[in-house]
C-alpha cells in the first residue's frame, strides 16, 4: 500500500523536477573575458597583468600592436605611419570597411613598423595586427616591411618581425600575391648582407604570409598553439584524403617537423630574445 502511494506522490511532483543545465555566468560587458579553451572567466586587468596569457589552462589571446610593444618592447618609435591602404581593384565595399577598421583600431593598415629596443638592444621592429582584417597582407603591408628590412640594412641593426595573418588580402588580388615576392626578396637581401632576422609566430600565421617572409627567419620562434600554416586543415584533408593529426598545424607539431626553432611562452619571449640578440651582438 505504501509502495502506491509513494509511486503517486513521485508521479504527480514529477512536473517540478527540472533537466539539468549547464549554467554559464554571464560576462558583464568590458568588464571581464572569457577563455577560448577552458572557459575561465578573468578580469580584464588581471588579464592584462598576466600578459593576456589564461591564468588556468595557458591559453594566449590574440594581442594588437599596443599589447605586443607594452610586452615585448623597452621602447618603441612607429615609422611611416602616413602610409595608408589604397584600393586599387575598387573592390565593393573595401574602402567602408578600411575606414571602419582605421576608426576602430587607429591603424593605417595591418603592421606596424619602427626603432625598437628589446632588453636594451636596439632593434627595428614590425607587428602584425590580427584585429585589421585579420593581419592580411596587402600592397601596404609589403610596402611596409620591405622598407623595414631596408632600414635594418642601413642603420646596421637586427630585425624582429611578430607575424600575425589570415594570408594575402583578396580585396587587392595579384598585388597582394606580388608581396610574398617582394618581402622574399627583402628579406634574401638582407641575409645576404649579414642582417639577423628573428621572426616570432603568433595566432594566426598562415596562407602567403607562412608562403614567404614569415618562414625566411635565421631564428623563428613561437608561441604556444598558434595555428601555423598555409592552407586550412579542412582543405588539405579534402585534397589528400586523409585524416590528419588532431594537433596538426599546432606550433609544437610545426616544431616537431623541423620548421620552428623553439616554441616559447609569453611569458619568457622578451628575455628569450634579449638573449639571442646578446648573442649575436658584434
Amino acid at each position: 500500500m505504501f509502495e502506491n502511494v509513494k509511486k503517486r506522490r513521485d508521479k504527480s511532483l514529477s512536473h517540478f523536477v527540472q533537466p539539468e543545465v549547464e549554467i554559464k555566468p554571464e560576462i558583464p560587458d568590458g568588464a571581464y573575458e572569457r577563455c577560448g579553451i577552458c572557459g575561465t572567466i578573468t578580469h580584464k586587468e588581471d588579464l592584462y597583468k598576466n600578459k593576456k596569457v589564461c591564468p588556468k589552462c595557458g591559453y594566449h589571446f590574440r594581442l594588437n600592436n599596443e599589447e605586443r610593444m607594452a610586452f615585448m618592447f623597452d621602447s618603441f618609435t612607429p615609422l611611416a605611419t602616413e602610409m595608408q591602404t589604397d584600393d586599387p581593384l575598387s573592390f565593393p565595399g573595401y574602402q567602408d570597411k578600411l575606414r571602419q577598421l582605421r576608426k576602430k583600431t587607429g591603424l593605417s593598415d595591418t603592421v606596424v613598423c619602427g626603432d625598437g629596443v628589446i632588453g636594451g638592444h636596439e632593434v627595428i621592429g614590425v607587428i602584425m595586427d590580427p584585429f585589421f582584417l585579420m593581419g592580411s597582407m596587402g600592397g601596404v603591408t609589403g610596402e611596409k616591411i620591405t622598407h623595414s628590412f631596408e632600414r635594418a640594412m642601413r642603420y646596421k641593426k637586427p630585425l624582429v618581425l611578430f607575424s600575425a595573418s589570415g594570408g594575402a588580402r583578396m580585396q587587392e588580388g595579384l598585388i597582394s600575391l606580388m608581396q610574398m615576392a617582394k618581402t622574399s626578396g627583402a628579406v634574401g637581401k638582407f641575409s645576404s648582407y649579414g642582417g639577423l632576422f628573428i621572426n616570432v609566430l603568433t595566432d594566426p600565421t598562415t596562407g602567403g604570409v607562412t608562403a614567404s617572409f614569415a618562414m625566411l627567419g635565421d631564428i623563428i620562434l613561437s608561441e604556444p598553439n598558434a595555428l601555423v600554416g598555409f592552407a586550412g586543415p579542412r582543405v588539405i584533408e579534402q585534397t589528400v584524403r586523409q585524416k590528419l593529426a588532431p594537433d596538426f598545424q599546432h606550433a609544437e607539431f610545426v616544431q616537431e617537423k623541423g620548421f620552428i626553432d623553439k616554441v616559447v611562452h609569453r611569458h619568457e619571449m622578451k628575455n628569450t630574445l634579449s638573449s639571442i640578440l646578446r648573442m649575436h651582438e658584434v
